[in-house]
């Protein structure tokens, strides 16, 4: 009877999406990009004491916006933000505590300010979690993951490698959205200064290109 590689079928299920879809889904990001807001009150990634919320957090020149709980509805946020999730919340923080990578907390993490940062941040991040999840032998997946997972500390430590595939998968699946969004934003919004379409929408009702058109609203041509 043919034995099926578990281990190896977790490990596969995030190098493809890695490889086939996710990381080349990042070729070519700007800054500009990187850091748009596309709706009032996006959180970001921002220099150090300009934060967007009260506990915006991170041990370096840039900090991310960030509350504990986390308000509901959650808030939107721009590929900045998302991405320092994905390497801190997700790949960072849990190398950390489980394979032995360099400290990655919320708290302490130096956020990177640009595109290109960010990216050899994920790159790095990745990195060292796969390393980690290639070297578990079945004992290993077999055993709980302990105190570093809270309330989770007593569940195997291959619910926690699954865990972390859906998260990888469905957060960078989002920066593939927000990547499509700004590429399809309204040519007449600014890229530099402004939150995005909700306010270009408010300017095409209020703003100075505004006229009236019978019978309906005031609208921009």
């Amino acid at each position: 009877m043919t034995t099926t590689d578990w281990h190896g079928l977790a490990i596969e299920q995030l190098t493809w999406h890695w490889e086939h879809h996710a990381r080349p889904r990042l070729d070519g990001l700007t800054d500009e990009e990187y850091l748009w807001e596309p709706v009032l009150g996006a959180w970001s990634i921002r220099p150090r004491g300009t934060g967007a919320t009260a506990q915006a957090a991170g041990g370096g020149a840039f900090e991310i916006d960030w509350e504990y709980p986390e308000p509901s509805p959650a808030p939107v946020t721009t590929i900045a933000w998302r991405l320092g999730h994905v390497i801190v919340g997700i790949f960072g923080g849990r190398a950390a505590a489980h394979f032995g990578f360099r400290d990655c907390g919320v708290l302490t993490w130096e956020y990177a300010g640009t595109a290109a940062g960010a990216l050899a941040q994920l790159d790095e991040t990745y990195a060292a979690w796969l390393a980690g999840v290639r070297g578990l032998d079945d004992a290993a997946l077999a055993r709980p993951v302990g105190e570093a997972e809270g309330p989770f500390a007593e569940h195997p430590m291959a619910e926690l490698v699954l865990h972390i595939n859906r998260e990888a998968i469905h957060h960078l699946a989002e920066v593939a959205l927000l990547r499509d969004l700004w590429a399809n934003r309204p040519r007449s919004e600014p890229r530099h200064g402004r939150s995005g379409v909700a306010e270009w929408a408010a300017d095409r009702v209020t703003g100075p290109g505004a006229q009236a058109r019978p019978g309906g609203p005031t609208l921009a041509p």
